[in-house]
Order: structure tokens, then C-alpha cells, then sequence
């Protein structure tokens, strides 16, 4: 399931040149670097999902870019090949280390609701609407927060312009890349709804009929985009003729008129796009293992949901326990961080968010008394109170954890200098609102239902309902972790609400089960989230360790894919290892500057 090797687009040599010099492509180009999923060396390292995303931040490294301009491109370069998961029609959030000042910071690009959504955004005559229905509509679309994070990560942080960034995804964009099996089936999981809208289809269906494997995808359409915001910024996006044309599409969603789907518009307006902006944030924190994780804190509950799992694990030494008592105490902490996430984490900007209790040991402590070696929890298990605190109790009532789609995609990047980037970013769904902005190539996000459609149980807050201009709550967990201000590794994951426990079982399988970081991404997993059953991969389902758990009382169901990761480490000798997926989604693309020797 891997990409093919050869690919006839802008590969690592002319992304460096185009980077370098902003010159113009030569006629042919070299064949694309084929993936693997781990790579060590000097020079910087480069972590994605796809092989040609990872070599244009590589040609940034190498033509004397930082990490923070090695993101931007790669993530650039995702919005060409991975058009279902990211793209410049969504948002996410933004993780950096700058090495001079040793300090940890975050940009909030989450999109954000219309000045007119209420709390009843997704109900009709005091009814929810059902998921699908709100997924593909103008209504789910949020205002789009990525090119707004390029911009202020490039303004802070960055070396290089945006434009010159965008070249090797404009370049890629306008003459394509290599299908691949991954492509092909993403394409066809959304045949049903893209065929609906005619810019969708004629982009992502030619003729009717799904991309071939080994075939040339060009997207000329975006390839202009990305070119209009290299010339004017990424204000090209928030007003202007590409603002007027994501407005109409949302008020008005080009459907095909002999579409039987019911496809309601949205109420985004100029305005909303024109009073956008990104949110400097400070990270969350926690120490684990005498270590520090830095991560993303409200509106995403990323930081705070790993991080009281690990405050809850860290008064056991998880190093020595046995691999089933092991899952079991991880199953437990990611039921009971859940529960509580749940129940108070929304946009700080709306709700009062107890960001700090949440992430104190004293809280963990007492919610970490819950768990039994010899049995299991039930879900849905109640919240605690982070601010009234009850030792090894309950305070409030319980509710079944929300819907939350489960694309996205993460790159990670570090360069010479121990600069990191931990960059999470998303449409939601597989393949967004399925609306491609007609003549701009792009697809709009679905994220507003990441929002609750209705109270998660009556009578129980729930912090994560519509509101005007609000951020629905995410789970995207870009982290970086520290020891004695220094970096260690970063990592992260697409995968919605599994996000959270792949982040937290490759942070356990690193730091304490001692697994290289390559295994420690590649190990089968399994996700708890305050359900009735936890999911398990193959490798888990098919394992003697679930008789013994299902022994404990824990319950489970299928999942043949749980999350995508990417990292990157620094080893003790000076040298970066580079680490994503040996197979999920057609696995990633790890690669270093100057490859050297192995790990």
C-alpha cells in the first residue's frame, strides 16, 4: 500500500531550487524518493504521511530553512496530496519549539462558527439532524483557520516568505502527482457525495469514475489558489474574490439539480471570514517521568485529556507491569480523562474550562484511585470536579461520549538548529464537507460538527455546543516533550477522538515500555473513550492479551485503523531520527537531511 516510487512531480531537488530561488520548474522531473518509515541522520528530519510532503520541508531544511518554514511547505504540499484530510478549506493547531529561548508556544488555527450559529445549529424542530446529513452541507462549514496559521507562524517564527513556501505545492499541484491505493479508496469511500457536486466530481471524478492507481492527479485549480495567495498573502483567503466565492459556496452549495440529497446551506458570511484570527495561546504542560509534555490546550482538548492520563499514571511505574495490566491501567486512564474532557472542555473563549485543575497532580490523584488492577470501569463513567475535588468519587452525572469524525493529518520537523514543530491540521471528515470551492480547487472543512448536536445526556453541561464564532472542541494532540528545556521527541496523529490515545499509548510505549520510537508508532493499538467498548486493531484483537483483559471485565470491538503518527527524536548523539507509519493509510514518510547511519 505504499506510494510508488516514481512520481511525476516536483521531487527534493526541485522543491530546493524552487525553495532557494523561486525559479521556474525544468521540463521533466526527477522520480519522487520512495517512503520509509524511519530514517536517522543530521541536518533536520521531516515526518508526514506522504513521501513529496516530507521532501519539500526537506528542501527547506537543506536550502538553510527553519523547522517553522519546513511545516508550512510540507503542510502545503498535504493540502496537493492529501486533499480528504487537509487543505487550505480547514484549520488546526500549531506546536513550537524555539530552541534559542527554549520555550514551547501554540498557535490556535482552529476554524470558527458564524457570528450566527446558536445551539441548536444542527437541530430542526428541537431534533438533531443525523450526522451525514449535517456533514455534507454548507452548515457544518467553519471559517477556515490554516492559511491564517501559515501566516502567523511565518511572522513569528519563520525565515522565509509564504510565497516562496508555496511553490513546490503549486508545482506539485499544477502537474501532479501518483495515485496511489490510498488515494483511490478515499476517493470511493466519498463517491456517493462528490458526485453530488459538480466542481467536486469534476475534480475528484473525471468523467465519472474513480482515479486510477498510477495514474496522474492534477489539480490546476489550486495550483492557482496557492499562487493568488503567494502573491497576496493568506488575506487572499479572508476577502477578495476566493472569500466571495467560499461565501457563496456555503450559502448556496453548487449541488448538481438532479441530486436527490437534501443539502442545507450555511450562514458563513463576508464578515466571518473577514474577523478571523489565530490565537496565541500558552501550551498545556504536565511532568511525567521527570520529563515535561507540552501540548495544545483549549478550545483543543488534546493537551488537557493526555495529560491527566498521564498525571493518573504517573504514581505507577508502568515500566514493570505486565503487558496486560499494562493496557488495562492505559484502557482505565483514557476512560476516566475522557469522562471528564467530556464533561468541561469547550473554546476557553465561551466556556469556563478548568484548564489548570484538570492538568494538576492533585486532581489526577484522586481520579486515579478509581481504577482497580482486578477489574474494570463501566462507561459511560461519570466526571469528577477538578475544581471541588473528590478522592476515588464521582461528582457529576454521566454521559456517553460525542461523535467526532476521525481524518486529519500531522507532520513533524525539526532542523539544525533543535528547533521542533508539532503541526496537526484537518477538514475533518474524509473529504471535509465534500463542497470543492468551484474554480479554486479546494475542499471546505465539515468541522462545525465537531460540535454536539444536542446535550450529550439531558440535564448534563455540555461545553461543547454551537455558539457564535466559537471553536468547536478538537482532539488534536501536536506535542513536544522536553527534559531540561531540551527536545526529546514530538509527535502527534490524525484519527478524531482516537487522536488522543495514540498520542498517549506512543508517548507510554516510548518513554516507559522503552520501544524505539518507530516501534512504538508502528505497535497495535487500542482506543478507550469513555465507551461501552474499547476498539482494538488486529494485532490486539487477535491477541492472547484480550482473553486476559476481557478476564478483567473490559470489553471490546473492532478497528482495522486507529490513528496515523508521526514523530521525531533526538537521539543522544546529536543526530535526528525521523519516525511515522510502517502501514497505516498506505504508511508515511519519514526523512532526514543528511541520512547517516541507524538507530
Amino acid at each position: 500500500m505504499h506510494r510508488p516510487a516514481a512520481r511525476t512531480l516536483p521531487l527534493l531537488a526541485l522543491a530546493a531550487a524552487l525553495v532557494a530561488t523561486g525559479a521556474a520548474a525544468p521540463p521533466q522531473a526527477a522520480p519522487a524518493p520512495a517512503k520509509v518509515p524511519v530514517a536517522v541522520g543530521h541536518g533536520g528530519a521531516v515526518a508526514s504521511v506522504d513521501a513529496d510532503a516530507s521532501a519539500a520541508g526537506i528542501a527547506v531544511l537543506r536550502s538553510g530553512g527553519n523547522a517553522v518554514d519546513a511545516a508550512v511547505a510540507t503542510a502545503a504540499a498535504l493540502g496537493v496530496t492529501e486533499p480528504y484530510s487537509a487543505g487550505i478549506g480547514g484549520g488546526g493547531y500549531f506546536v513550537y519549539y524555539d530552541a534559542k529561548s527554549r520555550r514551547v508556544q501554540t498557535i490556535d488555527g482552529r476554524e470558527t462558527a458564524p457570528a450566527t450559529a446558536t445551539a441548536t445549529l444542527f437541530q430542526e424542530n428541537g431534533v438533531p439532524i443525523p450526522f451525514a446529513e449535517g456533514q455534507t452541507s454548507g452548515r457544518a462549514v467553519g471559517v477556515p483557520g490554516t492559511p491564517a496559521t501559515w501566516q502567523s507562524a511565518l511572522d513569528s517564527w519563520g525565515t522565509r516568505p509564504l510565497r516562496t513556501l508555496l511553490k513546490p505545492a503549486e508545482k506539485l499541484a499544477r502537474d501532479g502527482f501518483t495515485v496511489d491505493s490510498t488515494f483511490r479508496a478515499q476517493t470511493e469511500l466519498n463517491q456517493d457525495r462528490f458526485k453530488d457536486f459538480p466542481a467536486t466530481a469534476q475534480l475528484f471524478l473525471p468523467g465519472g469514475a474513480l482515479p486510477v492507481v498510477g495514474s496522474t492527479f492534477k489539480n490546476p485549480d489550486l495550483a492557482a489558489t496557492y499562487a493568488e495567495i503567494g502573491r497576496k498573502g493568506p488575506a487572499a483567503i479572508y476577502r477578495g474574490p476566493i472569500a466571495e466565492d467560499i461565501v457563496g459556496a456555503v450559502r448556496k452549495p453548487p449541488v448538481n439539480p438532479a441530486a436527490t440529497r437534501n443539502v442545507r446551506p450555511g450562514d458563513l458570511t463576508a464578515e466571518d471570514l473577514r474577523t478571523y484570527g489565530t490565537k496565541r495561546q500558552a501550551p498545556t504542560r504536565v511532568s511525567y517521568r521527570g520529563l515535561d509534555v507540552y501540548s495544545m490546550a483549549p478550545s483543543s482538548s488534546g493537551g488537557t485529556t493526555v495529560g491527566e492520563a498521564l498525571n493518573i499514571l504517573e504514581r505507577t511505574d508502568v515500566s514493570k507491569l505486565s503487558e496486560t495490566q499494562y493496557l488495562h491501567r492505559f484502557i482505565e486512564a483514557s476512560r476516566i480523562s475522557f469522562a471528564d474532557r467530556g464533561r468541561w472542555v469547550g473554546d476557553p473563549a465561551a466556556e469556563s474550562v478548568p484548564t489548570r485543575e484538570l492538568l494538576s497532580q492533585r486532581y489526577a490523584d484522586t481520579r486515579g484511585c478509581l481504577i482497580d488492577p482486578a477489574r474494570a470501569l463501566t462507561s459511560p463513567l461519570a466526571p469528577g470536579n477538578p475544581r471541588e475535588p473528590v478522592p476515588c468519587g464521582n461528582t457529576g452525572q454521566a454521559a456517553p461520549t460525542t461523535y467526532e469524525g476521525e481524518n486529519t493529518t500531522h507532520l513533524t520537523v525539526a532542523d539544525r538548529w533543535g528547533n521542533v514543530v508539532s503541526y496537526t491540521l484537518t477538514i475533518e471528515s474524509t473529504g471535509g464537507s465534500a463542497i470543492t470551492v468551484p474554480g479554486r480547487g479546494f475542499l471546505l472543512n465539515n468541522e462545525l460538527t465537531d460540535f454536539s448536536f444536542a446535550p450529550a445526556a439531558p440535564g448534563v453541561p455540555d461545553p461543547n455546543l454551537p455558539g457564535p464564532g466559537k471553536r468547536p472542541r478538537s482532539s488534536m494532540s501536536p506535542t513536544i516533550v522536553l527534559e531540561d528545556g531540551r527536545p526529546v521527541l514530538a509527535v502527534g496523529s490524525p484519527g478524531g477522538a482516537t487522536i488522543i490515545t495514540t498520542v498517549l499509548q506512543t508517548l507510554l510505549g516510548h518513554l516507559d515500555r522503552g520501544l524505539p520510537l518507530g516501534d512504538a508508532i508502528a505497535a497495535p493499538r487500542a482506543s478507550q473513550r469513555n465507551q461501552t467498548t474499547t476498539e482494538l486493531e488486529p494485532g490486539l484483537w487477535n491477541s492472547p492479551l484480550r482473553a486476559e483483559l476481557e478476564a478483567l471485565g473490559q470489553g471490546f470491538r473492532q478497528n482495522p485503523e486507529i490513528g496515523a503518527a508521526t514523530g521525531v527524536q533526538r537521539l543522544p548523539d546529536g543526530r535526528w531520527l525521523a519516525a511515522a507509519e510502517p502501514t497505516r493509510r498506505g504508511g508515511g514518510s519519514a526523512m532526514v537531511v543528511h541520512p547517516h547511519g541507524r538507530y
